[in-house]
């Protein structure tokens, strides 16, 4: 069996195993369920992102499989999550894709609201959920006027929206209505609680969010080199893959997770996530010109001053 299908269907009993401790034990280990749900979903996500690359499986149809699994956990599209994520690689930090800064046409208060309640807050996995019932109830949505040209440029989804409404409907929605309906058999056949449930996937949507962009924030404005390869702790990042190993990512996309901890640069610093993290509680900032290095004066003040003395 390969590997990352072995690792796929472990995580899967252990995200099953999570969700069902939180709905039929006691308080305490039900608090301890959320949690360990909200590491291990990253999981199938991060091989759902070595599908995206083509290097989940050796075989090109058994990668496409991996990938549609994979998005049942989430729930989503895997035709979608492909064709977002390789338009994240062609964006990245430039001002179509640029959510810890603000641009000089922009309302500073407007970029802080999405900052906070999407990355911050977990809106943006909601949003990503919410927008896959869309898809399953009214596909036509996605290529009507009113959606493509003034509510997803109001949340900042624009390039994306313009991009998914090109895909195939029937192939979408089909891949949609799996994910859901495995959502569903898991959900019935364990006697899931709805607010544990829900709780799971609340503390998942917080740590998903944020991971999704903690690992970009404050970079070089660049679209190969503008991510981190941020410090957690080995647990951590195992769980997700080397996820956290971004920089290395973008900069190597088609290397799959287990070689990336040989391509991290020792000499380039790594921000620790919760560093990160912390600083996008301070907001937005002015946007600084494409091409402008990473604000490590931000990021690490204390050193900054201490190199001027």
């Amino acid at each position: 069996m390969p590997l990352n299908v072995l690792i796929l269907l472990l995580s899967f009993v252990a995200t099953w195993g999570c969700l069902w401790v939180a709905s039929h034990l006691s308080l305490g280990f039900a608090l301890l369920a959320v949690w360990l749900f909200s590491l291990i979903a990253n999981t199938p996500f991060a091989l759902m992102h070595e599908a995206v690359h083509g290097v989940g499986c050796a075989s090109p149809r058994r990668n496409e499989w991996l990938g549609i699994v994979c998005g049942w956990a989430f729930p989503t599209s895997f035709s979608m999550q492909r064709l977002a994520h390789e338009g994240h690689h062609q964006r990245n930090r430039t001002d179509q894709e640029l959510y810890d800064y603000y641009l000089p046409h922009q309302s500073r208060l407007m970029r802080n609201l999405w900052l906070y309640t999407g990355n911050l807050l977990g809106l943006y996995w909601w949003s990503v959920v919410l927008g896959n019932v869309l898809y399953l109830l009214a596909p036509w949505a996605y290529r009507s006027r009113f959606f493509v040209e003034r509510y997803a440029p109001a949340l900042g989804f624009e390039s994306y929206i313009a991009d998914l409404a090109k895909l195939p409907v029937l192939r979408v929605w089909s891949e949609i209505a799996l994910a859901f309906a495995y959502q569903a058999l898991i959900f019935y056949s364990l006697d899931l609680n709805v607010f544990w449930t829900l709780a799971c996937y609340g503390a998942f949507a917080l740590h998903w969010s944020v991971l999704q962009y903690a690992d970009h924030a404050w970079s070089a404005r660049e679209v190969r080199s503008g991510a981190w390869n941020l410090k957690v702790l080995p647990p951590f990042r195992w769980i997700a893959l080397n996820y956290h190993y971004h920089l290395a990512h973008h900069q190597y996309p088609n290397v799959p997770w287990y070689k990336l901890p040989s391509l991290v640069d020792p000499s380039v610093r790594q921000p620790s996530f919760w560093r990160v993290y912390f600083s996008l509680w301070k907001g937005v900032r002015p946007a600084p010109p494409m091409g402008a290095p990473a604000d490590l004066a931000f990021l690490f003040p204390a050193a900054e001053q201490e190199s001027h003395r």
